[in-house]
């Protein structure tokens, strides 16, 4: 089987943790040691997102005294493509020895006239408390919504139309290659009136930017791996209850945060409708038993995985 992992930005950074590189590689570690078995038996195509990343390094930029201007957004993007990449490239070289891996950086292209430029909802960065992070704002020129329990800089988050090297990581892929691509998403870039690719100030979705490019993989499953076990119907309130297996169609029936779960849902269930094939959202620590079936949400165009007893 062909299988896309969009790999959540929490398997590199915990939530309260210290963004720095020694703990990150440790995660890294343990999120390769729980997808080797997929890549030993499938092949596989890793995303893996840079929220937590974007937002230290961008703030470190705007702080930087030698700089006369911070490096705008689609620049760290692909500076921490080429980080979190080659701490996953060797991880997996380890891991998988004798099988060839390859970490790339990627353009996403997506439309110069999106909405979303003009409502940022993608979070970046760390979490504050309520004070410190409309003191960040004021300083910054920052945008800053609740996140949970506190408070974080949001960015905006226009829709994937394509990754610009899909031919490639098809054809790596082909050749039996561990691809790990379009980290964060990719590097947002749309095509100016003469045609020419530039850079834009934004943050794209990784599991949207997933869903794209396992339709145009032509993936049989699509993985959303975080730190949860399975989608829940209302979260937090009196009638919450875990969804094993649904379709598309009861999923866009509910209701999930726009800034959290929203965008896995809808990555899902995209997949799903363009393809017929499976889609699930779950824990990183269960992908194989997700792929199996046994554990996660599991999407699919009629609620059951039947190719799952053949895995």
């Amino acid at each position: 089987m062909r299988v896309v992992v969009a790999l959540g930005g929490n398997a590199l950074v915990k939530r309260g943790q210290t963004p720095d590189a020694r703990s990150q590689r440790d995660n890294v570690d343990r999120a390769v040691r729980a997808l080797a078995p997929l890549a030993e038996r499938h092949e596989l195509i890793v995303t893996h997102g840079n929220g937590p990343q974007v937002g230290v390094l961008a703030l470190e930029s705007v702080n930087d005294p030698n700089l006369t201007r911070p490096y705008p957004l689609d620049t760290i993007g692909a500076e921490t493509q080429g980080m979190i990449g080659y701490w996953m490239l060797q991880a997996l070289q380890n891991a998988l020895p004798g099988r060839q891996v390859m970490a790339m950086i990627n353009q996403t292209l997506v439309s110069a006239v999106d909405p979303a430029f003009e409502d940022p909802t993608k979070f970046v960065g760390q979490v504050y408390d309520r004070e410190e992070a409309e003191k960040l704002a004021a300083e910054y020129g920052w945008t800053v919504r609740q996140d949970g329990d506190g408070w974080r800089r949001v960015v905006p988050s226009p829709r994937p139309q394509r990754v610009i090297e899909t031919r490639l990581i098809r054809e790596l892929v082909r050749l039996g290659t561990v691809v790990v691509c379009a980290g964060g998403g990719g590097v947002p870039v749309f095509r100016n009136d003469v045609g020419r690719l530039e850079g834009v100030e934004a943050v794209i979705d990784k599991d949207l930017t997933a869903s794209v490019l396992a339709e145009s993989m032509d993936a049989d499953a699509l993985l959303i791996l975080t730190d949860v076990p399975r989608v829940m119907r209302d979260f937090g309130g009196p009638n919450e209850e875990e969804i094993t297996h649904t379709t598309p169609h009861e999923l866009r029936a509910e209701s999930f945060p726009a800034g959290s779960m929203g965008p896995k849902v809808e990555a899902a269930a995209s997949f799903v409708e363009r393809t017929g094939d499976m889609a699930a959202i779950g824990l990183l620590d269960q992908c194989v038993e997700i792929l199996e079936g046994t554990a996660g949400t599991i999407v699919t165009p009629n609620a059951t995985w039947p190719l799952a007893s053949t895995l």
